[in-house]
């Protein structure tokens, strides 16, 4: 299964890489569950359209800029966790963490939680 839900994060990730809205929103579509939401510090979405536009802001914000999945992507139980980074233009990496609830088939994904800046090192609790 984590071969073809690797597969399932690229096609999601080259959702935010492509410039045309029309082909945009067909990657989506086949990768995103009906009603599935998107959350991350700044974004909060439910449903395709709402995540389209919020791509699109974020791809006028930062002209050039590409998502890269930095990770292997890590899987138990419907759930998926994978780092990415945001490639600027002039090549500086914003990198972050993606957590996702997938479909019980493995082959949409319901929920995108999405975390910014590296994991910091802390004391255990």
């Amino acid at each position: 299964m984590s071969l073809d839900v690797t597969q399932l994060i690229d096609r999601y990730c080259a959702v935010w890489n492509e410039a045309d809205p029309a082909r945009r929103k067909a990657l989506l579509n086949a990768v995103w569950a009906d009603g599935a939401t998107y959350t991350d510090p700044r974004a909060d979405t439910a449903g395709a359209d709402e995540l389209l536009a919020h791509i699109a802001r974020v791809r006028e914000s930062r002209p050039g800029a590409r998502i890269l999945r930095t990770s292997t992507v890590d899987v138990h139980h419907d759930v998926a966790r994978f780092g990415w980074s945001l490639v600027e233009a002039d090549g500086t990496e914003r990198p972050g963490l993606d957590i996702a609830l997938l479909s019980p088939d493995g082959r949409r994904i319901e929920r995108i939680i999405g975390f910014f800046g590296p994991l910091q090192a802390g004391e255990a609790g």
